[in-house]
């Protein structure tokens, strides 16, 4: 099979369906609204709080759908219509506690350098060589290693990601981002302030916090595995080639599936950095009906809890390895 043929079969999958898009709105947003309404009615009616939490845990998992979802309509792939996914993007945007334009550029950046040792940085998770990391100062060595702990970069990163960093505005912004970012805020804010009229800041907070949380962990546990494996492929720039790095830099994680439908198929990550206009609804049926996207090793889901204990790329064995093995070895 030739590139341009590969690339033509593709394709075939790259148009959304505004019937399948609509329903996997109303499939996910009203169970999650109820959900929260169920929330408040425990806290209401004065019931345990763990009732409350294990309500929220399920509410994360439909959180996480609608944050597939706004990332579906940052790649322009959920609707025809660019408008109907900027509007629905911001909406759920908003949900989410992420701007839809500054995301939406951030993500670019790092769909178009995935895999590219010369250009890390932007929309991924920070990853150092073993020679990088050997020349670095102990300061930056101490940041890294915390930085690539597992209790931080899946409990508390998510929790700062969210609730912190995503409501500034960085110095390298466009305006547009800006914007975008003002919007959002001034969103939940007005949300904020509804609630203190009616439920209680308190009761929201009590309700809100969890689900982002939970979701916050399991989103950042997700683009974790997606990047973030033994041979993972990794190039300079000057050697890098964009589908390589779709097909071998971006994994594909095999979920039960109670967990694919709550991740939106992105689990089938390789052929989302191979076309990401793809609506994460047509995913499973591409990988099904294309032969050449099933020579992709999968990541079974217990197996992946061993790769949050890689830390570093070895450039000589060009894999990803963990700070013993490269103690040992180096």
């Amino acid at each position: 099979m030739t590139k341009q043929e590969f690339t033509a079969m593709l394709k075939q999958y790259a148009a959304s369906d505004i019937k399948k898009s609509v329903f996997q709105i109303i499939v996910t947003l009203v169970p999650y609204l109820a959900l929260n309404w169920l929330m408040y009615l425990t806290i209401a009616y004065e019931l345990p709080y763990a009732i409350t939490l294990v309500l929220a845990l399920v509410a994360s998992g439909f959180l996480m759908r609608i944050f597939i979802i706004f990332h579906d309509c940052t790649h322009q792939s959920f609707f025809k219509s660019r408008t109907s996914n900027k509007i629905v993007g911001h909406i759920f945007g908003v949900l989410t506690f992420t701007a839809f334009s500054s995301w939406q550029y951030s993500h670019a950046v790092h769909h178009g350098t995935v895999g590219n040792l010369t250009k890390r940085g932007t929309g991924d998770v920070w990853t150092m060589t073993v020679a990088e990391y050997k020349k670095s100062s102990l300061a930056r060595k101490i940041g890294y290693k915390l930085y690539r702990n597992p209790l931080f970069l899946f409990v508390i990163a998510p929790v700062l990601l969210f609730f912190v960093k995503n409501r500034f505005p960085s110095r390298r912004m466009r305006k547009q981002d800006i914007i975008s970012i003002s919007i959002t805020n001034a969103a939940i804010a007005a949300i904020i302030v509804a609630c203190a009229y009616t439920v209680g800041v308190g009761t929201y907070l009590a309700i809100q916090i969890p689900i982002m949380t939970f979701a916050g962990m399991i989103g950042v546990w997700l683009f974790y595995i997606q990047h973030q494996f033994g041979d993972v492929y990794w190039e300079k720039d000057e050697s890098w080639d964009r589908e390589r790095a779709a097909l071998e830099g971006s994994s594909f994680f095999k979920l039960p599936a109670v967990l694919r439908w709550f991740s939106g198929n992105i689990g089938y990550h390789h052929i989302h950095h191979l076309n990401a206009r793809i609506p994460n609804y047509n995913l499973k049926r591409c990988y099904e009906n294309i032969s050449a996207l099933q020579n992709i090793r999968p990541i079974t889901f217990f197996k992946s809890f061993k790769l949050m204990f890689l830390n570093l790329y070895d450039e000589n064995s060009r894999r990803l390895i963990s700070f013993r093995k490269a103690r040992l070895a180096y």
